[in-house]
């Protein structure tokens, strides 16, 4: 999240529950496969999802980018 405090705003890393975490992993996953080429959404989806198994793909490289922002923010973790 992004909290304005003296007149600059950081990003404020927050710990997200677990409903909210599996429904944000089916937010990438599908944004991952709208953007693969492909015939149909059906074959674009289980090609993404066998990637995020494999450990590469869109999605998995999301959740390491917002990780990796999380852990370089965590000095402002107090600003919750």
């Amino acid at each position: 999240k992004a909290r304005r405090v003296g007149g600059s705003t950081h990003q404020v890393p927050i710990e997200i529950g677990s409903t909210q975490g599996k429904a944000l992993a089916i937010r990438w996953l599908l944004g991952a496969s709208r953007k693969r080429p492909g015939r149909n959404m059906a074959f674009k989806l289980s090609s993404e999802l066998v990637d995020a198994a494999r450990g590469s793909g869109d999605a998995i490289r999301k959740k390491e980018e917002t990780h990796r922002m999380a852990e370089a923010n965590r000095a402002f973790a107090h600003f919750r």
